[in-house]
C-alpha cells in the first residue's frame, strides 16, 4: 500500500469572496500567504515525493511549505466549472432555485454548463492514483477541494448525493492509501497543519 497525502491550496481572493474558481488561476491572496507560512507539515510526511496542481496557488502553497520545485501535473488541476467560474455559487443556487436543486441531486454527474462532473474528475485522476502505486513512492499531492472530493469519494463508495460521511477541513492534510490498482482507501483525515494545533 502507498500513502498518498492531499493538501488543499491556501486561500485565494475568490475563494474569501465565495466564488468559483475552478480552473481559473487565481493566486494566492497576501492573507492566504500568511496562512500558509503559518502550517507545518509532519516531519513523517516531508520526505515523501511533491507534486501540485498547475495552478499557481497550488504551486506556491507547495513552495512555502518548503517543497523544492516539484513537477506540476496537469491531471490534478481543479474541476472545470465551465461558464459558472468566477461566479458566486450562492448566488447560483439562489438563481437557479429548484433547477440548481435538481443538478446538484445528479451527485457524481453534476456538470456546470461547460464543466466537468465530479465523475470526469476520478476519471482523470485514476491512471496518476494507478502510476502512484505502482512506484510505490509516497506522495504529498498540493491541489484543490475537487480533487480532494473526488480521492474521498473513491475511498468510501459516497455518490455525492448527499453530506459525507467525513467533514474534510481546510488547513488540513488528507491521508489515503493506494492499494496495487491505486485505488485509494483512507488512512487520516484532517492532520492538523497549522503551528500550535494538536
Amino acid at each position: 500500500m502507498t500513502a498518498l497525502v492531499i493538501i488543499r491550496h491556501g486561500p485565494t481572493a475568490w475563494n474569501e469572496g465565495g466564488r468559483v474558481q475552478g480552473r481559473e488561476d487565481i493566486p494566492l491572496s497576501d492573507t492566504g500567504r500568511a496562512e500558509v507560512r503559518r502550517w507545518r507539515v509532519p516531519p513523517e510526511i516531508a520526505s515523501f515525493d511533491w507534486i501540485t496542481s498547475p495552478l499557481s496557488r497550488a504551486v506556491e502553497t507547495a513552495s512555502l511549505l518548503g517543497a523544492a520545485a516539484p513537477p506540476a501535473d496537469e491531471r490534478l488541476v481543479e474541476m472545470n466549472w465551465g461558464s459558472w467560474s468566477g461566479l458566486q455559487l450562492e448566488a447560483l443556487r439562489a438563481e437557479l432555485g429548484d433547477l440548481m436543486k435538481a443538478w446538484e441531486a445528479r451527485g457524481l454527474d453534476f456538470q456546470a454548463p461547460g464543466g466537468e462532473s465530479p465523475r470526469d474528475v476520478q476519471n482523470r485522476l485514476r491512471p496518476f492514483l494507478a502510476e502512484r502505486a505502482s512506484l510505490q513512492a509516497p506522495t504529498v499531492v498540493v491541489a484543490h477541494k475537487g480533487i480532494i472530493r473526488a480521492v474521498y469519494a473513491l475511498s468510501v463508495g459516497w455518490d455525492m448525493t448527499g453530506p459525507p460521511p467525513h467533514k474534510l477541513r481546510d488547513g488540513c492534510a488528507q491521508m489515503f492509501r493506494l492499494d496495487p490498482q491505486g485505488m485509494p482507501s483512507i488512512e487520516r483525515l484532517n492532520i492538523a497543519l497549522a503551528s500550535g494545533e494538536p
